[in-house]
């Protein structure tokens, strides 16, 4: 659980330092999101997702 806390309070600060670096870049990002269909949306999370969590498992396994 300390580690699931951990990577989720990680994932907030690296968000903010993006907000908070690159306010204009942000922006741009998101109003294009908003152009996305949401099944792409869907479908790149998930495969985001897939692959994080095979980066994690091989990190752990081999290092």
């Amino acid at each position: 659980m300390k580690e699931l806390a951990t990577a989720i309070l990680l994932a907030i600060a690296l968000e903010g330092m993006f907000y908070s670096l690159f306010p204009g870049g942000a922006k741009r990002v998101l109003e294009l999101v908003q152009e996305i269909p949401e099944s792409q949306l869907r479908i790149g999370g998930l495969i985001a997702a897939v692959v994080a969590i095979g980066a994690i498992w091989a990190v752990r396994v081999w290092l």
